[in-house]
């Protein structure tokens, strides 16, 4: 059985003047080891409940454990043990990539080794020269990935790692990431990237309006949630049409195929969006 990273009970946050919780009494667990989906829309309670995890929000009510102890009994000391990925790029953009990772590897006392370990790690080795503001949106993502991973921590909260970035741009962070993930690091992701979630997390969960909808592995939800289809793809009067289906046994699925103008056929299986909107009844 595995140890647990993240234990969080009863986890309340509302923020001044609001009307409604921005996190409405949440209970989940991590294990160690495990990369965990924090799915939801903007706006669904994603981000507080990080920044409660991550010791920079005190005002919350319930129960917030990491690694071991109450974030409240944590000083310091936390940022020596876990590793912190935001959206937005958290660089100084007129210092090169290598001075950038320099500058952070100062507070942790970390060797100079240390820096061209995580520019190798994440791809930037032959960027290592430039200015943060001369790379592209990919690299300097992937900067803040070798931040967040400078010392080596314990647990990583990565915020929307692959936003905005191209299919093989967001490729090579998911590579980075699941490469983090076999080192034995646990990995805490927020986003509301559904392929992504689908392909790296052990179990994921989805939060909407600052409730816990479900929590299980991504397959699991597809299962139970999920309704598989089969796509079809027929000609009809020299026009391509394309048509889904509930099943193979569908009728109207049935007296196409007798036609013989079918050109294509597949299932599609149902994603993790398609199950986030069966459960919660809402939309990413």
């Amino acid at each position: 059985m595995r140890e647990t990273a993240i234990e969080v009970i009863g986890l309340r946050v509302r923020y001044p003047g609001a009307a409604t919780d921005a996190v409405a009494g949440i209970d989940f667990t991590v294990g160690t080891g495990e990369v965990f989906g924090f799915l939801g829309p903007n706006g669904a309670g994603k981000s507080s409940t990080q920044r409660v995890l991550t010791g920079q929000l005190a005002a919350y009510h319930g129960r917030a454990v990491v690694l071991g102890r109450p974030v409240r009994e944590w000083r310091t000391d936390l940022y020596q043990r876990i590793g912190v990925g935001f959206e937005l790029p958290a660089h100084y953009p007129r210092l090169t990539a290598r001075e950038n990772l320099a500058a952070f590897a100062g507070l942790h006392r970390l060797p100079t080794a240390a820096v061209d370990e995580a520019l190798t790690a994440v791809g930037l080795t032959e960027v290592a020269g430039r200015r943060a503001s001369e790379l592209s949106k990919g690299m300097q993502m992937r900067l803040n990935l070798a931040r967040a991973i400078l010392h080596q921590p314990d647990l990583l909260f990565l915020d929307e790692p692959t936003s905005g970035l191209d299919p093989t741009h967001a490729a090579g962070v998911r590579s980075i990431i699941s490469a983090q993930a076999a080192a034995g690091r646990t990995v805490f992701l927020t986003t509301h990237d559904m392929a992504t979630a689908d392909e790296m997390c052990d179990r994921v969960a989805f939060i909407h309006h600052g409730r816990l909808a479900a929590i299980d592995t991504p397959r699991a939800l597809r299962m139970a949630h999920g309704t598989a289809t089969v796509a079809v793809e027929y000609v009809t009067d020299g026009t391509l049409h394309s048509q889904e289906y509930a099943g193979t046994a569908d009728p109207a699925l049935r007296q196409i195929l007798a036609t013989g103008t079918v050109r294509t056929i597949h299932t599609r299986e149902a994603s993790l969006a398609d199950v986030f909107v069966a459960v919660t009844g809402g939309t990413l």
